[in-house]
């Protein structure tokens, strides 16, 4: 009889591990794929017109009738966020927690016209099978409510996906981690353990969420004046811990910020936030009630420059300006890349009179995520046979790896993969054997391209450097200049400086434009070599690169 080979499982991520953000994984095993989180990255400074980054999915279109669904384990935008556009391309089913699915709705509703999603809602220990694969959904405890784990049950062995995660005994909303079936599947055999790398570098444990209660309770008992509050939306904790104290001290409070009233709109009618009686206000009531009984709960912990509280540092906000006796509490740390955004909006906000407390000077903030001793106590109940830390940077990654060596896992069995990464799994085995192409896709407005396409590098060049703009008409026989040479720029040199500059810009082109009369004049010809004559000439005068763009009509 022929022998049949075994399949190998592949692991094989699309983002989140290498970067914080847009995390995206592939499972497959003989023809079957599912898909772990569809998340987005926000640009950097140096990506301008840029609204989000996503995971290229190209591996996943050019397989696209294998896919059996995609399974998301919380509603954080680096796990929901590339949704309506990964939809739009992929028809196939989703399997989300309700918050999670209330909220991919919400943002279908808004960016995903003529997807019809099937998204189907899923709770702590509900089964999916899907082909060559099981997965359970467990409860673990982070920053946003239904947070899960997974279980992918798969023929070559177990593998536990940790999702987002930290050990909070007593969680202001939802349920802890789950402990005990982490300690019985650590019992029965786990193939490999695929865990939260984000805080890595953080001794000891992460603090409880009530704590912060604690130091909101006593910073609103001491605040003279109003109390402006921002977090991140999605914490939904935390909001109910800033609604509750603001009601023990007899505060009302007024939501500003989009994302904050769409946030708590959704939280309060799937269940998850309850808000006591008569604690909110409306704008017009803030003009009548005593700054001593105003809390402001404001979108902008990350300094995002359209957001509420940036709008109130930078005096654009149309209801609310600072004054002295105000206190800003800044209940949320800054992301990686966006310290500078959030200590401008602080700078301007002490500048105004403001008290400004953030995370240095009391505890306002407690992160989602295990630090080094909630990461150990998972790897001791699992007890995995191979380890694979995910999402973070690459020095989390590796501090992680370096964490699970340090308790006695082979180094051979500990795998430090990047987005790409092809890791195949045997029932005895683990190796990483190849590697795919896993770019990034930039989405702008309706467009989205790859880092392939110039648009990205021109942008740089305008934002950097400034346009030129050369018009001119010549005739199609003679090669003559018809019409005076108009030259304009944007952002390239002050005015003052500019007009000898230009005339000598001018004269230049006139030498270009005469030389090789006896050639056939043709436009493309003549609009390269004056761009290229004054891409040299400006850079000669200025020491800089301009973006050059010549129109020249021959007639």
């Amino acid at each position: 009889m022929p022998s049949h080979k075994p399949h190998k499982l592949k692991l094989i991520p699309l983002g989140g591990l290498g970067e914080v953000g847009k995390n995206m994984m592939i499972l497959e095993y003989s023809g079957d794929i599912i898909v772990i989180d569809a998340g987005l990255m926000f640009p950097s400074e140096e990506m301008p017109g840029i609204d989000v980054l996503i995971p290229s999915i190209d591996v996943l279109l050019e397989r696209r009738h294998r896919i059996k669904g995609i399974f998301i384990t919380h509603g954080h935008e680096d796990h929901i966020g590339a949704l309506p556009y990964i939809l739009s391309q992929l028809d196939v089913p989703v399997y989300a927690t309700k918050f999670a699915r209330e909220l991919i709705l919400t943002k279908l509703k808004r960016r995903g016209r003529g997807i019809k999603p099937r998204i189907y809602q899923v709770r702590a220990g509900n089964k999916v099978s899907l082909g060559h694969f099981r997965i359970e959904f467990f409860p673990v405890c982070h920053s946003i409510p239904d947070a899960m784990g997974l279980v992918i049950s798969t023929p070559v062995g177990t593998i536990v996906h940790s999702g987002d995660f930290k050990l909070d005994h007593s969680p202001v909303i939802g349920e802890p981690t789950d402990l005990g079936r982490l300690a019985q599947l650590g019992a029965k055999g786990v193939l490999a353990l695929l865990s939260d790398s984000t805080y890595a570098e953080l001794s000891g444990y992460t603090p409880a969420e009530k704590e912060v209660s604690e130091t909101l309770d006593r910073i609103m008992a001491e605040a003279r004046g109003r109390v402006i509050i921002t977090t991140f939306a999605s914490l939904v904790s935390r909001v109910q811990q800033v609604l509750n104290v603001s009601a023990r001290h007899k505060r009302r409070v007024f939501i500003t910020g989009r994302g904050m009233i769409d946030m708590i709109d959704t939280a309060t009618k799937a269940g998850y936030l309850k808000v006591p009686e008569n604690v909110f206000c409306q704008a017009e009531d803030l003009s009548q009630l005593p700054h001593d009984r105003i809390v402001l709960l404001a979108t902008g912990s990350q300094g995002e420059p359209t957001s509420a509280l940036v709008r109130i540092a930078n005096r654009e906000h149309k209801q609310i300006r600072i004054v002295p006796g105000d206190t800003v509490v800044m209940s949320a740390t800054p992301i990686p890349g966006n310290e500078a955004l959030v200590n401008r909006t602080v700078d301007s906000l002490f500048r105004q009179g403001a008290r400004v407390i953030y995370g240095k000077l009391a505890q306002v903030h407690v992160h989602g995520h295990g630090s080094r001793e909630e990461l150990k106590l998972l790897i001791r109940l699992v007890k995995p046979r191979f380890f694979v830390p995910i999402h973070g940077e690459y020095r989390h990654l590796w501090l992680h790896a370096d964490l699970a060596r340090s308790m006695g896992m082979p180094a051979e069995n500990v795998f430090v993969i990047e987005d790409g990464d092809i890791l195949e799994f045997g029932p005895n085995f683990a190796r990483v054997a190849g590697k795919i192409s896993a770019g990034t896709t930039y989405v702008s407005g309706l467009l989205r391209g790859d880092l392939k396409s110039p648009v990205l590098k021109e942008r740089n060049l305008l934002a950097r450097d400034g346009a030129v703009v050369v018009n001119a008409v010549v005739n199609k026989r003679s090669g003559e200049l018809l019409s005076e040479i108009d030259i304009r720029t944007r952002g390239f040199v002050d005015a003052p400086q500019q007009g000898e500059l230009l005339e000598q810009a001018k004269k230049e082109i006139l030498i270009a434009l005469r030389q090789d009369k006896k050639s056939p004049v043709e436009r493309r010809i003549l609009e390269e070599k004056v761009q290229g004559m004054l891409s040299r000439f400006f850079y000669t005068h200025t020491h800089r690169h301009p973006m050059v763009l010549v129109l020249i009509m021959v007639v």
